[in-house]
């Protein structure tokens, strides 16, 4: 008995310091990554735009739902293994910049994509920059140290470079 009760309260201290080390982090945060392609800007925009098309190359992704659009602009609820997400255009500049955010004010995280494509000697560059939050002190620490801010965007670009039938270039 004493042995579980140590167990217990070891796991409790772990999980209390975790919670007050998330605590002392900032909530927001801001990452970019940049993925280059052989593929004009009018293809990546394309690629990005078509809500639709976005199961068949994005790793992970179910399923887009279309929503009622926000000020003419898309929403729509993406399904995925960790649950849905509702999104919407903020802004849209065809072909050069783009940005969406997380619609839903009740998940432990949001903020904002802001995508700009340049052209490139050898096709076009395309950045995305994350400007996020994450409230809860635990997922916080989790998603600095653990998880990365920057994981799903290097995600989703491999995802495009595969699409387009090249090797991923991601950087910073």
């Amino acid at each position: 008995m004493r042995v579980m009760l140590s167990i217990v309260v070891g796991l409790a201290s772990v999980l209390l310091l975790a919670t007050l080390a998330g605590w002392m982090l900032p909530k927001d945060h801001l990452v970019t990554r940049v993925g280059r392609y052989r593929q004009k800007p009018e293809a990546i925009w394309k690629a990005i735009t078509d809500l639709d098309q976005m199961p068949s190359w994005r790793a992970g992704l179910k399923g887009v739902k279309r929503a009622p659009d926000k000020n003419g602009l898309p929403a729509w609820i993406e399904e995925s293994s960790a649950g849905n997400i509702a999104l919407e255009t903020v802004e849209s500049e065809a072909p050069w910049r783009l940005v969406t955010r997380i619609a839903d004010p009740q998940l432990p995280f949001g903020g904002s994509w802001t995508y700009q494509i340049a052209p490139s000697e050898d096709g076009a560059t395309l950045r995305i920059t994350e400007n996020g939050f994450v409230s809860n002190p635990l997922f916080r620490l989790l998603s600095r140290f653990v998880f990365g801010h920057a994981t799903t965007m290097e995600t989703y670009l491999k995802a495009l470079a595969k699409k387009f039938g090249e090797e991923p270039r991601i950087g910073s």
